[in-house]
C-alpha cells in the first residue's frame, strides 16, 4: 500500500460520489493526512440496498483525522453543485482539488489552467469491487476485482504531485509502479485469482462475458442473440418490429414517455417509440409529439442494448449512449428491453 506522507494536510478536496466506493476510499485516504473533504454525492438517506450515505461518510472522515463537509449533490443539477461550491469556500477557503468523472475535460482544461491547477483523470486497469460492480457483474464477480484501496493510493500520488504535473491520462497500476509498489496482490480482493479487466479499456463486451465466467461469475448483462443475426430488412427495423409486438395500454400507462433515438453508423436513423398515447406506437423519423426523451448513440451499439449485450447503464457511462431529456424516463426503458428479451 502507498503510505501517507501528510501532504495533503490542509488541503480541500471536492469528492463527487463520495457515499461510497472509490469516491468515498479516495476522501478516507486524504483525510489520513487531515485534509479537507466535500462529501458530494447524492444519497442522504440510507438505501435499503446500497451502502452509506454522505453523512455516514463524513463521520468516518473526521474519525480518520480529517475535515468533512456533506452536501447533497446530483452533478446533472448546476444549481446543486454551485451551492457546495459555495458551501466549501465558506467553510474551508478555496477548494484546491477534485475528482472528476469525465476525462474529456483534461486536455482542454489543462490547458486552461496549466501553472495554477492541474487536471489528470485517472482509470483502473482492472475491475474494482463496488456496490455498482456487484449489480452489474452477478454472483462470483467479486474474486476477479480489485479493493477501492489501489483507487485511493492511485489518486493520492497524483494529488501529492505539484502542479506541473497535469493532462494526464492514468492507469491506477501504472502510477503505483513509478511510485514503487511492487506487489500489486495487496489490492486484489481474492489474491491470486485472475482478475477481470476494466470494462472500458477497449474490451469486447462478449469477451468481458467469457472472462467472467471463466472464472466463477454470472453476468447480469449477458444477452442471447442478437438482432443483427434475425432475418428480415435490417436489423435497426426488425428491432423495432418486436417493440411494436409488444405495445399495450398497460406498457404505455405504467411508462408515459416518448423516445426519440438519433442513430449514427452503418444503419443511420432516426426512429421513435411512443409510450404515452393510445395504444403506443413505434417506427421510423419523427415521433408524432415531442419526445421527452432523446437517446444519441452508434445503430450498433443500438441493436447491442437492445439485445441485451450492451447494458444501458454501461453503455451511458462509457459515452456510447448520450441523453437528453427525462433521466427517470431513460431509465424505464430499461423495463421495455426485459420483456423484449425472450424474443429477440
Amino acid at each position: 500500500m502507498l503510505q501517507n506522507t501528510g501532504k495533503l494536510a490542509g488541503c480541500t478536496l471536492f469528492v463527487t460520489g463520495a457515499s461510497r466506493g472509490i469516491g468515498k476510499a479516495i476522501a478516507l485516504k486524504a483525510a489520513k493526512d487531515g485534509a479537507n473533504i466535500v462529501v458530494a454525492a447524492k444519497t442522504a438517506e440510507a438505501h435499503p440496498k446500497l451502502p452509506g450515505t454522505i453523512f455516514t461518510t463524513a463521520a468516518e472522515i473526521e474519525a480518520a483525522g480529517g475535515r468533512a463537509l456533506p452536501c447533497v449533490v446530483d452533478v446533472r443539477d448546476e444549481k446543486q453543485i454551485g451551492d457546495a461550491v459555495e458551501k466549501a469556500v465558506q467553510t474551508f477557503g478555496a477548494y484546491t482539488m477534485a475528482k472528476y468523472g469525465m476525462s474529456m475535460c483534461v486536455l482542454g482544461m489543462a490547458e486552461e489552467f496549466r501553472g495554477s491547477i492541474a487536471v489528470n483523470a485517472l482509470w483502473p486497469k482492472t475491475a474494482i469491487e463496488t456496490a455498482a460492480m456487484n449489480m452489474l457483474g452477478g454472483s462470483g464477480i467479486g474474486k476477479q476485482c480489485r479493493t477501492v484501496d489501489i483507487m485511493a493510493d492511485a489518486a493520492y500520488a497524483i494529488l501529492s504531485k505539484p502542479t506541473s504535473f497535469t493532462g494526464n491520462f492514468v492507469i491506477d497500476e501504472n502510477i503505483l509502479k513509478n511510485e514503487g509498489i511492487k506487489d500489486l496482490d495487496i489490492y486484489a480482493v481474492e489474491p491470486g485469482h485472475p482478475l477481470l479487466p476494466d470494462f472500458f479499456l477497449d474490451e469486447v463486451p462478449d469477451n468481458l462475458v467469457k472472462h467472467m465466467e471463466d472464472h466463477g461469475g454470472s453476468p447480469v448483462f449477458k444477452g442471447g442473440k442478437t438482432v443483427a443475426d434475425s432475418a428480415g430488412s435490417g436489423p435497426i427495423a426488425e428491432t423495432f418490429s418486436v417493440i411494436k409486438g409488444i405495445l399495450s395500454p398497460d406498457v404505455v400507462k405504467s411508462t408515459q414517455g416518448v423516445y426519440k433515438f438519433d442513430l449514427s453508423g452503418e444503419h443511420a436513423g432516426t426512429w421513435y417509440i411512443d409510450l404515452k398515447n393510445a395504444a403506443g406506437s413505434a417506427g421510423s423519423g419523427e415521433p408524432p409529439v415531442k419526445p421527452d426523451v432523446v437517446m444519441n448513440m452508434d445503430s450498433a451499439d443500438f441493436i447491442k442494448m437492445f439485445a441485451g449485450k450492451l447494458k444501458p447503464t454501461m453503455a451511458f457511462m462509457s459515452g456510447k449512449l448520450k441523453i437528453k431529456g427525462d433521466m427517470a424516463l431513460a431509465i424505464k426503458m430499461e423495463k421495455m428491453m426485459a420483456l423484449m428479451k425472450p424474443k429477440l
